[in-house]
Formats: C-alpha cells, structure tokens, sequence
C-alpha cells in the first residue's frame, strides 16, 4: 500500500493512498453499496469475498437504505472493525452531486457516531453506477476536507484507498489543489 499524498487539516489528516481498500487497517472502510446492499459485484463483492459472508448477512438483516445514506456493519475477517455501506447515485438517476455529496458526509458523520479514529473510502459511484472520475474526486476530496475543518468529531484520519491509476490521477489532482488553500 503505498501513500501517494496528505494534507494536514489541524491535527487531523486527509490521505490518499493506492491499493486495495479491503487490506486497510483502520476504525471503518467504506463500501459503495447498492440500495438494496446486495453485495455482489466490484468493491462491495470484494469486500464480502474477503470479510466472509456474515457482512452480506448483517447487510441482508438491514435490508434497504436510501440513496445518499449510510448503514454500518461488523467487518467479518477484514482487517478493519467495521463496514460503513455507503450508497451512491447511478448516472442519470437526477441531482446526482448532491446525493454523492450526502453519501461522504452521512459515512463520516456515522463513523463519528460510533466514536471512530480512521477511515478509508473508495471512489463511491464512479465504477459501474459511472460517475464521471474527475466530479467523484472532488466532491469527495472537498466534503472530507470541510467535514474536518468545521465539525466536532472523533475521526483523525479520512483516507481515500483508489485502486486504479485513471481514478488516481484526479484524486491527486484534487489533492494538490488542497495544498493552494
């Protein structure tokens, strides 16, 4: 796992790191989960294949949540304590910004709810629901950013864990744009 950038923000840190996110030892990872949280293909089918089927278990007692929400479960054998299923917008489905944006911040503002350190997100919705790279990048990078700058809470790290190099590119991207603040 390599760390590729971070910013500091008080005594808190904004990190991007590339590799595979279900390897992350942190609090939370954050899974881009589908309304339904079936957890079948792309990041959420690695982390069950990974965890163990009770995360799919836990998901299906749940059982639906709202694009622009966030449902938390154990991590099964992953290395970190819990899943934070983040559910973003599909292209084309409407307003679909403002609900990414809803996604990042109901994720962190429930990892401070359970009293959290550390975070690790990946590129909610630009996979197969196709959000375009370059907007996922900076509403993620700008939401985390403010998120730790304004409020009270309990996390010192928000990392983003980006598997591939096209995606890398414009979170690092934003990440130099945090440094001209």
């Amino acid at each position: 796992m390599k760390v590729i950038a971070e910013h500091k923000i008080g005594e808190k840190f904004l990190r991007l790191l590339q590799g595979d996110i279900t390897g992350r030892d942190v609090d939370a990872i954050v899974n881009a989960a589908n309304s339904h949280l079936q957890h079948g293909g792309g990041v959420a089918g690695a982390i069950v294949r990974k965890g163990g089927q009770i995360i799919q278990d836990e998901s299906d007692r749940i059982g639906f949540t709202p694009v622009g929400t966030a449902v938390i479960t154990g991590a099964g054998k992953l290395p970190s304590r819990f899943v934070i299923h983040a559910v973003g917008p599909r292209m084309g489905e409407g307003d679909e910004d403002n609900k990414l944006k809803n996604a990042v911040l109901n994720s962190l503002l429930l990892a401070s709810q359970k009293g959290l350190a550390s975070i690790s997100l990946p590129a909610i919705s630009s996979g197969i629901f196709g959000f375009p790279k370059d907007r996922c990048a900076r509403i993620l990078v700008q939401e985390s950013a403010a998120f730790l700058k304004i409020g009270e809470s309990s996390l010192k790290l928000i990392e983003f864990c980006i598997y591939d190099d096209l995606t890398m590119g414009y979170f690092r991207k934003e990440f130099d744009a945090l440094k001209k603040e």
